[in-house]
């Protein structure tokens, strides 16, 4: 039997929540639903997809693999239902603006979706701080920013939609004696080295974090670079705190890392559109925030 797009949501959002429950409630559906679905998926393409681990799912390397097939027939799926949505092609100008967390790992796949289904119009893509995008739409000069909605300040002059909300979970190398822990609670990790990733607002989130610690976590280095976080924790120079958003099994250099739900008030960054208020979007900030809409996991 093959494999039908049911199977293939449920896969990508097992995979984007890293268990089954956190797939079940961004679906609103039943975990065995979710179970079943990725059993099914499992059996038709004859490889093991995740890891059961007492503390969620860890997705293999063929299930990393197969993850952005899976993530491409879904947007292939919704281009097509958006090509006879209107009979003439729309044409015009979209200023967009894009935080650098976002333009890494977020962008791409929305911006494929818009440019198959709206080829003739025309891109102008900004990417700064959210402070400054803020500062561009309220002044006309964008139509739509892709940010983390839980930084915009101004929500009486901005239209804000969120889309996506990834919960901060612990990053760990192979090995590592907290990996064998069912349950890990934020005061385990004073005293234990941590890579800090100096990006938009996680910076400070992280600082707030670890502020709150009797014991705070010794910081043994500060980076810019997604990559480097990956590579540094799996090679066993320390542990980081970051969003799932951003976590992938494996660095660059092909070693695994670990990932681990941490009990305590934690944050979640907040990805969404942000555009002002008391201006009509145009007929391509329109359908680009569909597409965002459409692209985006958990909405």
């Amino acid at each position: 039997m093959a494999f039908t797009l049911r199977q293939l949501q449920f896969f990508v959002a097992a995979a984007e929540a890293g268990s089954v429950s956190g797939a079940a409630r961004q679906l609103s559906i039943s975990q065995s639903s979710v179970t079943e679905a990725i059993r099914a998926l499992e059996d038709d393409l004859g490889v093991e997809l995740f890891e059961r681990q007492a503390r969620g799912l860890l997705i293999t390397h063929k299930g990393s693999a197969f993850l952005r097939h899976a993530r491409q027939i879904l947007s292939d799926v919704a281009t097509a239902r958006t090509t006879f949505r209107d009979e003439a092609p729309v044409t015009g100008r979209l200023s967009l603006g894009v935080t650098s967390l976002v333009a890494g790992y977020v962008l791409s796949d929305i911006l494929q979706r818009f440019r198959r289904a709206f080829p003739q119009v025309e891109l102008n893509v900004i990417e700064d701080s959210g402070d400054y995008l803020q500062h561009l739409l309220i002044g006309g000069e964008l139509d739509v920013a892709v940010l983390l909605t839980s930084s915009v300040k101004d929500r009486m002059a901005m239209h804000v939609e969120t889309l996506l909300v990834s919960p901060y979970r612990l990053w760990l190398p192979l090995g590592h004696p907290l990996a064998d822990q069912e349950s890990i609670a934020l005061d385990e990790l004073a005293g234990q080295p941590l890579i800090q990733l100096m990006v938009d607002e996680i910076e400070e989130s992280t600082r707030r974090l670890m502020g709150a610690l009797a014991v705070k976590p010794k910081i043994a280095f500060r980076t810019r670079s997604v990559e480097a976080v990956r590579s540094l924790v799996a090679t066993g120079a320390g542990l980081a705190i970051l969003p799932s958003l951003v976590y992938r099994p494996w660095s660059l250099e092909g070693d695994r890392i670990g990932i681990r739900d941490v009990s305590g008030d934690l944050p979640s960054v907040q990805v969404g559109l942000a555009w002002r208020r008391g201006a009509p979007l145009s007929t391509p900030a329109l359908n680009f925030v569909r597409s965002a809409q459409d692209s985006l996991p958990g909405h």
